[in-house]
């Protein structure tokens, strides 16, 4: 598709804001799964920062506010496996299908290793180790 003339120049995710039941508990709850720092609150918003430049922008909102969003992460062997060792830790239910049905599994998908959870907001989370259509 022709960019009408327009120079090229690199587009890039750089933040997006998750609304939550509780900034903090669900920045903390993230954060603590991935290995990854809390930052400070920034006006209405605590900042978790993702190796690849991406914050998610915790904030929090009313209950009814609150629409379930799919957050996927690219996450190494190393990461995965200590996620999922705090997964089990903490008791979080796992599941090897986004439709929650394969509980207590790890799926293979793209060669790689995959799972999903709930996050205390009840957005849905998925760490992979694979991105799709990597068919190895």
């Amino acid at each position: 598709m022709s960019n009408g003339g327009i120079p090229h120049m690199s587009v890039e995710l750089n933040h997006t804001i998750v609304h939550s039941l509780n900034d903090q508990e669900s920045a903390t709850f993230l954060a603590g799964l991935l290995g990854l720092e809390v930052g400070a609150r920034t006006g209405p918003f605590i900042p978790v920062n993702t190796g690849n430049g991406v914050t998610l922008d915790y904030a929090t909102v009313p209950a009814e506010s609150i629409t379930t969003q799919h957050y996927a992460f690219l996450v190494s062997d190393d990461v995965f496996d200590a996620a999922y060792a705090r997964i089990q830790e903490e008791g979080i239910t796992y599941y090897a299908d986004p439709h929650r049905k394969i509980v207590g599994e790890i799926n293979h998908n793209h060669g790689g290793r995959g799972i999903y959870f709930m996050d205390p907001s009840g957005h849905a989370m998925e760490l992979i180790t694979k991105p799709y259509g990597n068919a190895e």
